[in-house]
């Protein structure tokens, strides 16, 4: 378990050489000319959790199972990209399932790198995107919108629900507002999701930076985490060079050492990883023994039951109870009984809420 999102973006702005850093792959082909990405790529890469490390060690698990983050990557999209221009349009259904969109932007000056725009203007280039995908949503949605019209004129009227819905958001974009910021009623969340729009998921701004402002950032990166803030988006600052050579480096005791030669404290992954999970408001908690050690993401707010059901159905509708134990007492005490000899093991029910870190134990009956 864990998230997916789309990574979006201007030509050569480093979408594919952060694409083939995260994923440790050279599938995304990276040059310096525009569309050098023609079709979605797609990968896997675990999410950094060195809790999971130390309970396994607790544990002597045979097995670590992090959790993933899932990234499609497409081609470049351009100014006009709606009516036709470039190719990053043509790709764009492949990134509607996705539960967030990645932003990256261009945060780096040098002219060995050139910007299909000629000038350096992050902020430009995320109202580009933005535009291009309210655009794409505006036109699918006036498409789907007209074939139920239909419908409904035609005597169904089980899809009016829908219809209402769809038109609210409409008038939003066509006023130039993104799907997200249209306020729709709790029992309309189901429809809302269905129509799986571009500009309804959040967004992660990625500010790619030259090497020397990786620590810091630059005025560039600032105007975009300005922008985040007002949007109530994320932004992380990464450099994608950085990343390449990290995902060169084979033991974490090497990516360790070449980190704090720049001054950094955790690798662009991290970044993403952790931003992704506060704009998704995702918790994780933990299961492990002899056989695993594994982490779960569910949304903040879960109940006992409904994490149990993220590892087996079975577990959710036939539960008793979680036997948990924070990650802190777990690994205080060194391990799972002398935890519970202090008494620092719970019986929760089933309006337990999970915290982040909660070292869970599922007891049910089918």
């Amino acid at each position: 378990m864990g998230f997916n999102c789309g990574i979006v973006g201007l030509p050569n702005v480093g979408k594919s050489t952060l694409f083939n850093a995260l994923t440790s792959t050279a599938k995304a082909e990276s040059a310096n000319y525009p569309f050098c990405t023609i079709e979605p790529n797609s990968g896997r890469v675990a999410v950094p959790d060195d809790r999971l490390f130390k309970l396994g060690e607790l544990s002597n698990s045979s097995t670590i199972i992090p959790s993933f983050l899932e990234v499609v990557d497409i081609a470049g999209l351009v100014k006009g990209a709606s009516n036709g221009e470039g190719l990053g349009n043509q790709f764009l259904g492949h990134i509607r399932g996705v539960d967030a969109v990645i932003a990256m932007l261009r945060c780096f000056e040098g002219d060995d790198v050139s910007h299909i725009e000629g000038s350096v203007d992050p902020i430009r280039d995320a109202d580009i995107v933005e535009t291009e995908l309210l655009l794409a949503d505006l036109e699918s949605l006036e498409r789907r919108a007209e074939h139920m019209h239909r419908r409904i004129k035609g005597g169904d009227h089980k899809e009016k629900v829908s219809y209402d819905l769809m038109m609210q958001v409409l008038e939003a974009l066509r006023e130039g507002h993104p799907a997200r910021e249209v306020d729709y009623r709790g029992d309309e969340a189901p429809f809302f999701k269905e129509l799986a729009l571009l500009t309804a998921k959040p967004i992660l701004y990625v500010c790619n930076v030259d090497e020397g402002s990786a620590a810091k950032g630059n005025e560039h990166s600032e105007k975009v985490i300005k922008r985040a803030l007002n949007e109530g988006a994320e932004a992380v600052v990464i450099s994608a060079a950085i990343e390449s050579e990290i995902a060169q480096l084979e033991s974490p005791r090497e990516k360790t050492e070449f980190l704090q030669t720049l001054d950094l404290d955790q690798t662009g992954l991290s970044k993403v990883a952790e931003a992704g999970y506060r704009l998704l408001d995702l918790v994780t908690f933990l299961t492990t023994g002899p056989k695993e050690s594994r982490s779960w993401s569910v949304p903040n707010g879960s109940t006992a039951p409904q994490a149990a059901g993220t590892i087996h159905s079975d577990f959710e509708k036939g539960f008793i109870c979680a036997e948990t134990i924070s990650y802190h007492d777990f690994v205080t005490f060194g391990g799972e009984q002398a935890a519970k000899d202090a008494g620092k093991m719970r019986q929760e029910g089933r309006d337990y809420v999970v915290e982040d870190g909660d070292v869970i134990l599922f007891r049910f009956n089918v």
